[in-house]
């Protein structure tokens, strides 16, 4: 086995959780998502030639994974970040306020947010897992902060976000 090939199948094993989560949002359901994460996985696997490096091997993973998902939905991943992501948190009753607050956002900060604090992407990662700039990134996260800030202790929260993916 090569290294690359165990280098994925260690992001697997690693974050399943957190992209059949991810997926769910755009799927639908969790049977469907674990589809799309199996699929996503293959096809990394499949073109593992492909990645050069450049940026994390999980990034790359998450972009198949996105794609993936909205192939499965009919849609380009441009339109999701418009109108359609909808990620499933972690654990949802661990804190409903978060979830709800999180859903008051648009779907493009529930994503950047999610690739951040979930998925535990750097801004580099997700400018191109998402195919905007870093820069449209650090926008969108501190819009969705400052959104959230009123309704949450925001930075704990997201904080408890990303301990509950993990």
């Amino acid at each position: 086995m090569d290294r690359q090939t165990e280098a994925i199948e260690d992001v697997y094993a690693r974050r399943y959780r957190g992209f059949r989560g991810a997926l769910a949002g755009i799927v639908g359901s969790h049977e469907l998502a674990h589809d799309a994460v199996q699929e996503s996985f293959a096809r990394a696997l499949k073109n593992r030639g492909d990645y050069r490096g450049d940026g994390a091997l999980e990034a790359w993973i998450w972009k198949i994974a996105l794609r993936v998902a909205f192939e499965m939905r009919g849609r380009p991943i441009e339109q999701a970040l418009v109108d359609a992501f909808e990620p499933e948190l972690p654990r949802p009753d661990r804190d409903e306020e978060l979830a709800i607050a999180l859903k008051a956002l648009s779907p493009r900060r529930r994503l950047v947010i999610f690739l951040r604090y979930v998925a535990d992407l750097d801004y580099a990662e997700i400018a191109r897992v998402c195919e905007i700039s870093e820069g449209t990134v650090a926008a969108t996260l501190a819009q969705a902060k400052a959104a959230l800030a009123p309704s949450l202790g925001y930075s704990n929260r997201l904080q408890e976000l990303r301990e509950a993916a993990d």
